[in-house]
Parts: structure tokens; sequence; C-alpha cells
């Protein structure tokens, strides 16, 4: 069996690089894996601390390491990039990674479970199909559009567009494009539909996410989102840091004791962060229709700041509020908002 005290593993399709050290200061061991012997390597390794970058297949090989015993962790890429002493090949980067996971203040990525990446899988799907739908629907709308065919906007509207369609003397060709469109559209509302009871029902299933749900503008589908991102809120020392990781903070530009805070600094998951400002518009609409601590702080920043900035500060007070209901396990208290 051998044995080291630490290993960098550079992942790829079909060929890894390791980068193993045995002790501080001694020679690495350099080796370039197959798919095939991946396993054989660690499996025949004794329990090591192994690191790779949290990119595609990472967590799903960080699940199988860890089940041979070994200890692993997952670095963000942009963490072991100045770690990159010359060059951009595989050795490099895994000697990279080797050397960023031994610095004591870096900072690791929680591991998902096969259930966490299951979920997301739904979430990133219905996504897409969404993005394909406006696709369509603006599509259609500026084929008919040539033809004087014209009605309000919204994908609630494609019904009426598709009558108005019907209704007007309109080329062979166009009416078979029309045709198309609207069954693709068909198409994808019923997946979008059959995706929906799926995240229900994993939302009915985790404790985490009907918590979540509670929080005003969060439904199920955020709260099951959030839920299947952040397998570990304790990887936060914060609520600060967790809005931080969505990018919703003031980027700093900082010097010589001077403080300068800019735009919010848009890192992290993009689509969560634009879940949770779309929540905060909805939020900022009704707020007066609202009491409560919530809605009087919503209330009174509305009158001091442009409508956008308050809803980003809205985002950011929503992704602080998830995080300690996660942290905590404590329900939302409802008293912070209630109707009037």
């Amino acid at each position: 069996m051998q044995k080291f005290a630490r290993i960098g593993v550079d992942l790829a399709k079909n060929y890894f690089q390791v980068h193993a050290l045995s002790a501080e200061g001694e020679p690495a061991v350099k080796r370039k894996l197959t798919r095939s012997k991946m396993r054989e390597f660690f499996a025949n390794t004794d329990p090591s601390q192994i690191g790779m970058e949290a990119c595609g297949s990472a967590h799903y090989w960080a699940r199988e390491l860890a089940a041979m015993g070994h200890k692993v962790v997952l670095i963000a890429p942009s963490y072991t990039k100045p770690y990159v002493k010359r060059g951009k090949n595989d050795a490099v980067d895994a000697e990279a990674i080797c050397e960023a996971m031994s610095r004591p203040d870096m900072r690791f990525v929680p591991i998902k479970s096969a259930e966490q990446q299951a979920a997301l899988a739904l979430h990133k799907a219905r996504e897409l199909l969404v993005k394909q739908q406006t696709m369509s629907v603006n599509a259609l709308r500026g084929h008919l559009a040539e033809f004087g065919v014209v009605v309000a906007k919204g994908v609630g509207r494609v019904e009426e567009l598709l009558a108005e369609a019907e209704d007007t003397s309109l080329p062979a060709a166009l009416k078979a494009t029309v045709k198309v469109l609207a069954q693709t559209l068909d198409g994808i509302e019923k997946a979008i539909n059959a995706l929906d009871k799926e995240i229900a029902g994993l939302h009915s299933q985790s404790e985490t996410s009907r918590l979540l749900d509670g929080v005003p503008g969060i439904g199920k589908l955020i709260a099951s989102m959030i839920t299947a991102s952040v397998p570990d809120p304790g990887a936060f020392k914060s609520a600060r840091d967790f809005a931080a990781w969505l990018g919703l903070t003031p980027r700093q530009n900082s010097s010589g004791g001077k403080q300068t805070l800019g735009g919010i600094t848009k890192q992290g998951n993009r689509h969560m962060r634009k879940l949770l400002v779309l929540s905060a518009t909805s939020l900022l609409r009704r707020a007066g229709q609202h009491k409560g601590g919530l809605a009087e702080w919503i209330v009174a920043l509305r009158l001091k700041k442009p409508a956008r900035l308050v809803t980003v500060a809205l985002a950011n007070k929503l992704a602080r509020t998830i995080w300690a209901i996660m942290k905590t396990g404590e329900c939302f208290r409802t008293e912070l908002y209630t109707r009037c």
C-alpha cells in the first residue's frame, strides 16, 4: 500500500493527473491515470487527504474516494489559480491543487450527496426549458408580427396569439411554422409541469425546504433549490458570508484605510441570485399591504432609495434570513411580515 501525506488530483473526462506528496520537502509522485485505473490507484493507497477542484464530476469522485476511506476536499477553481507557477497543463494544475489544499486558511466546498445533485439536475433542466419556452414564444411573436398579428406580451398570451393567427389569412408556409412552434410550446409546458411536480415532491420530503418556504417571497422552487445547493450552512461563518457567496454584497475597492464600496459583486450562483432578486421585487410591490418589522423596513428604505437598490438590499436580507433558518432550524417569525 502506498502512503501519502496529501494528493492533488486534476479531473478530466478520461485522464486524471495525480500529484502526491509522501512528506513535506520530499519529491512528488506524478501519475497520469486513465478512468479505469483511477479506482485501482486509490484502492492501493492508504487513507490520505485528497484535493480536487470543484468542477464537473468532482462531487461524484469525492463520494467515491470518501467511500474508500480517504478524506476529500473540494476547492473553488479560482482559489487554486494563484498557486499555478507557470504555464498551463494538467500536471501543473494538480501540483497547484496539492499546494492550495495545504493552506490553513483555505476555504473548501461542501460535498453534495447524490440526492442533492439529482435535485439540482431537476432545477437546471427546468431553467433550460423556461429559456427554450421564452425563445419559442419570441420566435412565434416575431414571425406573426411580420404579418400584422400582434397581441400583448407574456407567455399567457400565446393562446390569444394562436387564435389571432387562425382567424387571419396567412401563407401556408407560415401556418406550418406556427403549428410547429405551437406544438413545441405545448411539449415544453407539459415538461415544465412534470418537473414542477417532481420538485414539489422533493420539497415535501425535506424539513429544511419546508422551513424556508415560510419566508416571505420564498416558495417551493427557491426553497428546494437552496436546500440542494447548500448541503452545509455551517460552511459559512455568518449570514453575511452566505450573502457574499451569492454575490449580493457590495464590491470593495479599499486602500489606505479608506473604504470604497461599489455595486454588488454578482459572484456565485447566478440563477439563485436571480430568483432571490425576483422574490424581493415581488415583496417590494406588496409591502404596503403588510405590517411588521420587515414590511416597515421595506417601506422606510423605499422612501429614501431607488426601487432597484431596495430590491437588491431586500434580496440580501432574504439571503441572510435563509442562512439563519438553515443554521438554527427555527421557523420564520410571521409577526415580522403579516397582511394588514
